[in-house]
């Protein structure tokens, strides 16, 4: 695929919409809406767009990916939340694109509970960004950019 496109959909999944209240000695103090301003700032740096979402379905994520592709977009970055270690309906539709998909997690899974190491979603990314905070999301942008991706 061509990466004509200089749109970047930023999906999120459950429990996103209460960033900056959930557990904010895990996942910080910014909120979705935060993230979002950082990236737009950073996506205009790079001259690409940013359609940042959230949802706490996971039959709307796929949609979502199905539509990237549809809408020959450059790259998605999902932060899939819970559904990183539940969704094979994720990584099915991840499989089932062109376009290329980086998996963002505010912190590193691999640190907590032990049901947090499997990822489905990393399965069929193109790469991970994971540990960084609200920077994984500017970390996964700037992968974009300088075509890593």
């Amino acid at each position: 695929m061509t990466d004509t496109s200089s749109t970047v959909y930023v999906l999120n999944g459950p429990n996103l919409n209460l960033l900056g209240l959930r557990e904010p000695d895990i996942y910080g103090s910014d909120t979705l809406d935060d993230i979002a301003g950082m990236l737009e700032d950073r996506a205009r740096e790079h001259g690409l767009t940013i359609d940042m979402r959230q949802t706490n379905h996971e039959g709307m994520l796929v949609d979502w990916l199905h539509e990237a592709m549809a809408e020959s977009a450059r790259a998605v970055l999902l932060n899939a939340g819970a559904y990183t270690h539940t969704s094979i309906a994720l990584l099915d539709a991840i499989r089932s694109i062109t376009v290329p998909v980086i998996e963002v997690h505010l912190s590193d899974p691999k640190t907590r509970e032990a049901f947090r190491h499997l990822s489905y979603v990393g399965m069929a990314a193109a790469k991970t960004v994971e540990g960084h905070g609200a920077k994984s999301y500017l970390i996964a942008l700037d992968a974009v950019a300088s075509r890593e991706v």
